[in-house]
């Protein structure tokens, strides 16, 4: 079943209806990123094809990816739903300036309301966990935000899967504001969040938005065995992830049957990327972080795509996670399933 950007859906266990695919800007004003212009241009196609879920940070370029988002925004903003977040800053000397502490929040939620020319934001995330905040303090804090009308929904990205685990049913037990969303690293190169992260997130109510769908565009294709070698023209990262031995035999090895799934169905290596993701059922929307509207129009384009059983099976053979470690892996050897089961067939939902 084919999608497009104006087939809604909702973010979890909440009513916010989003787009099956999310805008991400981290890229907007980024040095490596895109410009204003091209920003804009990305921007307004996304829209206007029926898109409405933005996902920014202050912390991208310095604030000025909230900056811009405020500005495209402008004279449609109530269609839309922003989205972006806490805990990272660029500020040094002030230990308060960063992490997950109210003090942190507040202040965050106060800039980007001023840089998103917005009174509300409609998702506001923990960007990433400090391992030093009491949960109760980040729960109430969120809480207050939303009572308050300046925030709307609440969510948690790059966090351990027992700490929002734990914080979702205080919340519930608390009757605070819920988690509706988590954004974990997800993709052919990444799957490792298939063993806690997604589980979680799928029996507590939170719809996923995987963040780096083609792993930092090592599964665009540029990669793939017999491709000219990226040389980033547009000044991209990929020099970078070479020197740094991202791009090596096993990461090739997935990227060459990316493409070759692509081509036995007429799509690209990214389409079929970012369609991957869109297969797991606990997913909602994928981030898309284009750097051209090339690339945007590109993967917008997975929406089309629909991968049969034998492309998900090959996708999945050459990108298995491995063992997913203790417990798992004891749980799911015969003698112990036998033991649970009493020796009977019972099927899980």
């Amino acid at each position: 079943m084919t999608l497009a950007l104006d087939h809604y859906r909702l973010l979890g266990r909440s009513g916010l209806r989003v787009s099956p695919l999310a805008l991400g800007t981290m890229t907007f004003g980024e040095a490596w990123g895109a410009g204003e212009e091209e920003s804009r241009r990305m921007f307004d196609h996304y829209v206007d094809l029926g898109g409405n879920f933005v996902d920014t940070a202050g912390y991208y370029a310095s604030g000025k990816s909230e900056e811009l988002t405020g500005a495209f925004a402008q004279g449609k903003r109530d269609r839309l739903v922003l989205s972006t977040k806490y805990s990272l800053t660029q500020t040094q000397g002030d230990p308060n300036a960063g992490g997950n502490g109210r003090k942190a929040m507040i202040r965050t939620v106060e800039e980007s309301l001023k840089h998103l020319k917005t009174d509300y934001i409609d998702l506001f995330f923990l960007h990433a966990w400090d391992d030093l905040t009491p949960p109760d303090e980040i729960l109430r804090a969120f809480d207050d935000l939303v009572t308050q009308g300046k925030i709307l929904y609440i969510a948690i990205s790059d966090a351990p899967a027992w700490q929002f685990a734990r914080m979702q049913t205080m919340a519930e037990l608390r009757g605070w504001t819920q988690f509706c969303a988590l954004q974990v690293e997800y993709n052919l190169l990444e799957r490792t969040a298939e063993r806690d992260l997604i589980p979680a997130a799928a029996a507590l109510g939170l719809g996923v938005m995987p963040w780096s769908p083609l792993a930092s565009g090592r599964l665009s294709g540029k990669y793939a065995t017999g491709a000219v070698a990226p040389n980033d023209p547009e000044g991209g990262r990929g020099g970078m992830m070479v020197a740094q031995g991202l791009v090596n035999p096993a990461t090739i090895a997935v990227a060459d049957t990316v493409k070759a799934v692509a081509d036995s169905i007429g799509a690209t290596s990214a389409q079929v990327a970012v369609a991957w993701t869109l297969a797991n059922p606990a997913v909602t929307a994928p981030l898309l972080g284009a750097r051209t509207f090339r690339q945007l129009e590109d993967n917008i384009g997975a929406l089309s795509v629909d991968l049969g059983s034998d492309q998900l099976a090959a996708l999945d053979a050459a990108s298995s996670a491995g063992p997913k470690g203790f417990p798992h892996d004891f749980l799911q050897l015969d003698f112990i399933r036998a033991g649970l089961r009493g020796g009977s067939n019972v099927r899980g939902r």
